[in-house]
């Protein structure tokens, strides 16, 4: 009897320990396939230099680049502005300035009571970003100067050294974003959760770089460009994918395919075309 009650206790004990393992890897398995735990983040790499911004950081930096890239100014003009607005704003459109500058607002904490335009026109993040190049362009040898020399005759900061800390962070996405580093730029999403709409990211596009060749195919946007803008436009699509719900991003052979998170692999798109893909709004990608 002893022995039949120690074997019951046993089984119960295995059994109790057998569903308490169970317990443990449905619970991990569900962590790890949660989506709320993924880490979203944008990086980008250019030789031995990297970065990693936030997401919406990252859409900031690619508008900043885009507008260089229209302008035709070189990528050190982008990396100049990128250390700039990580100092003054950490790459976002804020509506408050500091004890130092109250009035400072936007992307590059530009004032008001320094000439830089009305607050309605700084918060505008185009604008903002033009202003600062008409005055960096102003400098004639900005391109050889170190970065926060150069970013410190444009903002006038009461800490002028402050800038040089960004510049490893603004080579590495200048260098991408303009399209010098081809898949330089890689960001890991959650999926979108509503349905995009390529007409709207053709119209960002445009605002963004003007001039654009493109083109509404359901729900892809086709623009016809090659080299470094054709990579200029596809990182600038990856790096904005998280506000505009896109999924995929093709061009020269390549494809950033967003619910895989595995960076840029080998496709089968020619050269030539930039296809920036949306969510459906069936829910389809």
């Amino acid at each position: 009897m002893a022995r039949r009650r120690g074997l019951r206790r046993l089984a119960v004990l295995l059994l109790t320990l057998a569903l308490a393992a169970g317990g443990i890897y449905t619970a991990v398995f569900f962590v790890q396939r949660s989506e709320t735990l993924v880490s979203e983040r944008c990086t980008a790499t250019a030789g031995n230099r990297s970065g990693e911004l936030a997401p919406d950081q990252a859409a900031n930096a690619a508008l900043i680049t885009a507008a260089a890239v229209r302008r035709g100014l070189p990528p050190r003009a982008a990396t100049i502005a990128l250390a700039t607005a990580m100092q003054e704003s950490k790459l976002r459109n804020i509506g408050h300035g500091d004890q130092a500058g109250p009035d400072s607002r936007g992307l590059f904490q530009q004032r008001p009571s320094q000439g830089w335009g009305t607050e309605a026109q700084i918060m505008d993040p185009y604008y903002a970003v033009n202003a600062f190049y008409d005055a960096l362009v102003k400098i004639p040898e900005y391109e050889s100067l170190d970065i926060t020399e150069a970013a410190q005759l444009v903002q006038k900061s009461a800490y002028p050294k402050a800038y040089a800390q960004h510049e490893d962070m603004g080579r590495a996405f200048a260098s991408a974003l303009t399209g010098q580093t081809p898949a330089g730029v890689q960001c890991t999403l959650r999926s979108a959760v509503a349905g995009g709409d390529s007409a709207s990211v053709a119209a960002e596009l445009e605002q963004a770089y003007g001039g654009v060749d493109s083109q509404v195919d359901g729900a892809t946007l086709v623009v016809d460009a090659t080299g470094p803008v054709a990579w200029s436009v596809a990182q600038w699509a990856v790096a904005s994918a998280k506000d505009l719900a896109i999924t995929q991003v093709d061009v020269a052979g390549r494809t950033w395919n967003r619910p895989n998170g595995d960076g840029w692999q080998v496709s089968g798109v020619p050269d030539g075309q930039v296809r920036i893909t949306v969510r459906a709004d069936d829910g389809g990608s």
